[in-house]
């Protein structure tokens, strides 16, 4: 599921991901991390059915 979400990361939060500016890789990872806390809270609830 993590990885299904890596996939379908837009093209600007890869950019982020890999910017040496720390503020925007921050937001970038932060966004990632919410991100992939919704798919694995919807996977949770979709195997709870």
């Amino acid at each position: 599921m993590i990885l299904r979400v890596i996939e379908r990361a837009p093209q600007w939060l890869r950019h982020d991901l890999e910017s040496k500016d720390s503020s925007a890789r921050r937001r970038a990872e932060e966004t990632l991390a919410a991100i992939i806390a919704d798919a694995l809270d919807d996977g949770s609830a979709a195997e709870a059915d």
